[in-house]
């Protein structure tokens, strides 16, 4: 397929990604190739390096970051950029394939209590599972203590691969929790059952019990599914104006999506999607839309490849309050969404590409953009308004 001239009526062209996979008309005239955002110059440094396929940022109040490495370390990172020993007190996690230790976040009332929220794949029963736990980082942060799951996911896997894993606070007393649906013809048929939790948004109370008003409570089906028909979610974050939860999970040859997940919908994997797959054969149904299935707010074809994602609030960067920043890991990039007051995307702009895949981004106080190199020489760089 050729590349899309849409402009959105902008009289402008979209980010120019190459031909599409499939030839599949969007929804409405936002949903693909927005139209390219005037170039932003920027300088990009190196924050802090020495470290090992990193996967997950989260700041500290007192400066400073924790920062995950997927083969199974979780590190202190001082606000200078210097790379502590690993942290103790971290269960058992198989780092194999795509797994390993992945997101990390802090408690909202981390200043009291001390609590951190980390992802990763455990190891169960012979197969394995996205996990979430928590445990307490000790005063001078070389341990965490007393760490528990609040969640596993289930059944147990046999494929080491799509583990999602993003974990969001929503900012009233509930957490957000992403899977894959790990990725074989066995196992993504999967996302579209609710007797199990893969490939779904899973909500929970901080200790890992189930609100009574999420959607499937007293149904049949798993309590904690908050939404269904993901197929790898590995962005997630709050939007500051609105306090609606968004996630951005990876498709197929093509077909990523951005989504805004609502209680109770099936957002359609592996039923149908805006991608192919892999070998060139269409995805379930064969078309991208159906009954009972929700679109998403914007797709790639081709693919972002997307890891975190972060709403922007800070001055560094004028005119950016609200974007959406978006980590890429293949072309490799950071990837900015402009979204107006109707939640539809009207701008995109690739930044900073050629540094190696960008697995997850965070904003500085200042307002400046830190995002993680994956790679066996991982690092943390910064992206500042160059000047």
């Amino acid at each position: 397929m050729a590349l899309a001239d849409t402009d959105h009526g902008s009289g402008k062209q979209p980010v120019d990604r190459g031909p599409a996979n499939a030839d599949y008309e969007p929804a409405f005239p936002e949903q693909e190739r927005a139209p390219k955002m005037e170039a932003t110059e920027v300088s990009v440094e190196t924050f802090a390096d020495g470290l090992e396929r990193p996967w997950g940022l989260a700041p500290l109040p007192e400066g400073g970051y924790l920062v995950t490495e997927r083969p199974g370390r979780l590190r202190h990172v001082s606000a200078q950029g210097e790379v502590h020993e690993p942290i103790s007190g971290l269960p058992e996690i198989d780092a194999r394939e795509q797994g390993g230790l992945l997101d990390v976040t802090l408690s909202p009332e981390f200043a009291s209590d001390r609590m951190v929220y980390f992802t990763y794949a455990k190891p169960v029963d012979g197969g394995v599972a996205t996990a979430a736990a928590r445990g307490t980082l000790s005063e001078d942060m070389s341990a965490l203590e007393n760490v528990e799951d609040i969640f596993v996911q289930g059944p147990p896997a046999n494929a080491p691969m799509h583990y999602g894993s993003r974990i969001t606070f929503d900012g009233e007393g509930h957490v957000f929790i992403t899977t894959g649906e790990h990725f074989t013809d066995e196992n993504r048929v999967l996302a579209q059952e609710l007797d199990n939790t893969y490939g779904k948004v899973v909500r929970l109370n901080p200790d890992g019990s189930v609100p009574e008003d999420n959607p499937f409570v007293g149904q049949e089906g798993e309590d904690a599914i908050w939404s269904y028909g993901h197929r790898n979610i590995q962005g997630a974050a709050i939007q500051p104006s609105t306090g609606d939860y968004w996630t951005i999970e990876h498709g197929p040859a093509g077909g990523d999506e951005l989504n805004r997940p609502e209680a109770g919908k099936n957002y359609g994997w592996p039923k149908v999607s805006y991608g192919i797959r892999y070998d060139g054969d269409p995805i379930g149904i064969g078309e991208p839309r159906a009954e009972g299935t929700e679109e998403p707010v914007y797709y790639w074809d081709p693919v972002i490849a997307p890891g975190g994602m972060a709403f922007y609030e800070g001055g560094a960067f004028e005119g950016w309050e609200g974007d959406l920043i978006i980590a890429s890991l293949a072309p490799g990039e950071v990837v900015r969404l402009d979204i107006n007051e109707e939640g539809l995307v009207v701008g995109e702009e690739a930044l900073v590409g050629g540094n190696g895949r960008v697995r997850d981004v965070e904003i500085t106080e200042e307002g400046e953009v830190l995002f993680l190199i994956d790679s066996e020489a991982g690092a943390i760089m910064k992206m500042s308004p160059k000047g």
